[in-house]
């Protein structure tokens, strides 16, 4: 097994371990109608106005997934582990909706290409980020879009992409970049928060 491999294997057992109190964060479960609505609003600014076909990597339990899916959707949901993409099938059972275990920097979706990728806190994590937006675009329709949600968190040790790493990154492959602050509406987490959080509108050229 390569180092490669055994970052992946352990990605995903950690992920499958936390995945039954995954959805106790107020802003991964969605469960309080107020931070719900929250997301559904910004989803809908975000994401394009008719029903389309949405990429979501890095999906989790699928609430996301689900808040798209309510918005005339069609959902193709990717994370790592099955434990999350098993919770994320059963949230959308009887939807136009599917679910599958792959890996974030390339989503097992063939020759399929859509109309916006969605992506909440995962690009920080991955190694290269600049390879791996490259590959996203390239999962786009014409005219289609990224919508990506990252961050920085913690200040002793910060983990996360700024702002300006991420829209420099995308300076490239997008004419249109869109930032949009999320750090001070606290219906989004459900408590106030003092860190960076942002959304990345994109369209690439």
């Amino acid at each position: 097994m390569t180092n490669g491999e055994q970052s992946l294997s352990s990605a995903y057992t950690d992920w499958d371990a936390a995945a039954p109190t995954f959805d106790d964060e107020p802003d991964h479960g969605l469960r309080d109608p107020g931070v719900r609505q929250a997301w559904a609003d910004r989803l809908r600014s975000w994401l394009p106005a008719r029903p389309s076909d949405l990429l979501d990597i890095g999906c989790g339990t699928g609430s996301l997934s689900l808040l798209a899916s309510e918005q005339g959707h069609r959902v193709t949901g990717v994370d790592l582990s099955p434990a999350m993409v098993e919770r994320a099938r059963a949230k959308l059972a009887g939807r136009d909706a599917v679910f599958l275990v792959g890996d974030a920097a390339g989503p097992p979706v063939g020759e399929d290409r859509f109309d916006a990728v969605l992506v909440r806190h995962v690009l920080w994590t991955l190694p290269d980020p600049a390879r791996v937006l490259r590959h996203w675009v390239g999962l786009l329709r014409p005219g289609g879009r990224l919508v990506l949600v990252e961050g920085v968190w913690g200040t002793v040790s910060p983990a996360g992409i700024p702002a300006d790493r991420l829209t420099g990154l995308l300076a490239p492959l997008a004419g249109d970049v869109r930032v949009e602050q999320l750090s001070d509406d606290a219906r989004l987490w459900g408590r106030s928060v003092t860190d960076q959080r942002y959304a990345v509108v994109a369209v690439p050229r």
